[in-house]
């Protein structure tokens, strides 16, 4: 191992440490670091002188914003989208592990935590946010729904706040991290170093409670009254038409906000979100995901969304259907359809 290396390992004390390596990129993940992870986690888990997991990220901007959306965009234009398929199958199985994983997963979630990012840390035993995290899930800005157990996540907080922050990908601080079930505790950054530290000497239980802090106060809060209302209704058309006449200025900007973002991508994140609720186990829903994911490799506006945002920076996709109204129903449901031999099956613990 090198410090090039995308993915740093290193064991001290009791305890085993990830760091992703990737700072140019906000530790961007690639199949590669997924892999990495992987095997490092079964290494540990075999290993009796590792008793915690700590992930991290390098530089000073984040955890990781995701997965590498440029490696996919790239991919999809020129191979078809089955290298993207491959990673997503194994990213996946890999937010299962940390889901279920047997010794405490501590995740450092300093900065940016999005997209691939929250699911190599949400789904953690020990969630720890900072006064500079940013976590979000904002696939729709990209013609993508959300995954990684993201909408998973998402269907589990309060009332209709996970529906908000999926369908927007709003970013939230740590107070409404901890609001919306995505964090356990705050730690200010300036003291992970030294938790870190700690961990190597004694068991998370007794490191936790020297530095964990109330939180700043957040804004969710505050909103619950139109969040939950509006986002009540049945269709993204009449989310939108809620928000509008709400007359909270604060609505009428996430109604603006969605309009913009790809129509196809609102509707089946929405179906997306709702399911989840019901399917249950992450595995499950970490299935209909993968579904989803595929279905959006051959969609036109995911690869629109990438390039409008991260490519060409221009920042005006065009979207394919261009309006709410032109996305069917039969359009959504063809995101759910089965795969067939290509399924992702995973075992509920």
């Amino acid at each position: 191992m090198t410090d090039n290396d995308p993915v740093l390992l290193r064991t001290e004390g009791r305890a085993g440490y990830l760091t992703l390596n990737r700072p140019r990129a906000i530790n961007a993940l690639n199949h590669p670091m997924v892999t990495r992870i992987a095997e490092a986690l079964t290494a540990w888990e075999r290993d009796p002188a590792v008793g915690t997991v700590v992930i991290s990220g390098a530089g000073e901007r984040g955890l990781c914003a995701g997965g590498d959306i440029r490696l996919i965009h790239e991919e999809v234009r020129t191979g078809g989208g089955d290298a993207s398929l491959a990673f997503w199958r194994d990213e996946y199985r890999l937010n299962a592990r940390i889901a279920r994983y047997p010794k405490p997963y501590v995740a450092l979630m300093d900065g940016i935590v999005m997209g691939g990012g929250v699911g190599v840390s949400a789904h953690g035993g020990i969630r720890i946010v900072t006064e500079r995290s940013r976590v979000a899930m904002p696939e729709t800005g990209i013609g993508f729904v959300p995954d990684v157990g993201g909408t998973y996540l998402l269907g589990r907080a309060p009332g209709e706040l996970g529906t908000h922050l999926a369908l927007t990908g709003a970013p939230v601080g740590a107070a409404d991290a901890l609001l919306c079930g995505l964090a356990d505790h705050f730690v200010p950054s300036d003291l992970l170093p030294v938790l870190g530290k700690d961990l190597a000497m004694a068991p998370v239980t007794d490191v936790l409670p020297r530095y964990a802090r109330e939180a700043p106060a957040g804004e969710l809060d505050g909103h619950r009254e139109w969040i939950d209302h509006c986002y009540a209704a049945d269709t993204v058309e009449e989310i939108v038409d809620r928000l509008l006449a709400s007359g909270e200025p604060a609505a009428k900007e996430t109604a603006e906000s969605l309009l913009a973002k790809s129509p196809t991508a609102l509707k089946v994140t929405l179906t997306a979100v709702r399911r989840a609720r019901r399917l249950g186990s992450l595995e499950r829903v970490l299935e209909h995901e993968f579904r989803v994911s595929a279905a959006a490799l051959s969609c036109p506006d995911l690869v629109e969304g990438i390039r409008a945002q991260v490519i060409d920076k221009d920042r005006a996709p065009r979207w394919s259907p261009a309006a709410l109204a032109e996305v069917t129903e039969q359009d959504v449901a063809r995101f759910f359809a089965p795969l067939g031999d290509r399924e992702l099956r995973l075992a509920c613990a």
